[in-house]
């Protein structure tokens, strides 16, 4: 049975739609897929995302019917989270200063759900988070889920200037800022890890079905990585 359906999405895109609502198991479903139809003739670009696939291809080349046809080819099977699924996605660590002087929120968050910010720390760092998706700015990798008794609500007013590095949650998802930006998320600490750099082979650490896991580093280990405090 097939769980997945195709749509156009213009002149030179469609969208494979693999479920209704986030799920981490089907982020690892997209991934295969993902992989699967990188050596797909017309393919131009894949941009995968919490429960499609969105799928570019030249429009001089191919027509929606003929890719259509290609992407069913293709994903013949990928209808249910495989063992193949399972492993595609590599396991990304990222070293996180907690703190309150890089991590605004972290106290508020705390009071929020009357726990200490030690419990905030090691909820918050104690389980791998799915990657679903790379948006809103470059290398803005949303990931979840975060454990319900850590979900917090996003800020009343947002931040003008949220410093890049900063890692923060929004209800039950959570991120770094890959640059400075305006933001609404509670902020918990920061890395030292770019999360976007022209330089770096694929621009993102991360991609769209991997899983990260946030270490919480000292102070020390933080600046000798690089890090910034302002």
């Amino acid at each position: 049975m097939t769980h997945w359906r195709i749509d156009p999405a213009g002149a030179d895109a469609l969208i494979v739609r693999f479920g209704e609502h986030i799920d981490p198991a089907l982020a690892d479903t997209i991934r295969l897929a993902t992989d699967r139809l990188r050596t797909v003739a017309s393919v131009r670009d894949l941009i995968p995302s919490y429960t499609t696939l969105m799928v570019c291809y030249s429009p001089v080349h191919s027509d929606f019917e003929r890719m259509a046809a290609k992407v069913t080819h293709a994903l013949e099977g990928v209808s249910a989270v495989t063992s193949d699924a399972r492993s595609a996605g590599r396991r990304v660590e990222i070293p996180v200063w907690y703190h309150s002087s890089v991590g605004p929120d972290l106290e508020r968050v705390a009071r929020y759900h009357k726990i200490s910010v030690e419990e905030v720390i090691h909820r918050h760092s104690g389980c791998d988070y799915q990657v679903f998706a790379i948006g809103f700015a470059p290398g803005f990798a949303y990931m979840g889920n975060v454990d319900p008794s850590l979900a917090t609500p996003r800020l009343d007013t947002p931040r003008p200037l949220v410093p890049a590095g900063s890692v923060a949650l929004a209800d039950q998802q959570t991120a770094v800022y890959p640059i400075s930006t305006p933001g609404g998320w509670n902020i918990l600490g920061r890395t030292a890890v770019k999360m976007f750099d022209r330089q770096q082979h694929g621009l993102c650490p991360v991609s769209a079905g991997d899983r990260v896991r946030f270490v919480p580093v000292s102070k020390e280990e933080f600046l000798r990585a690089g890090g910034n405090v302002e």
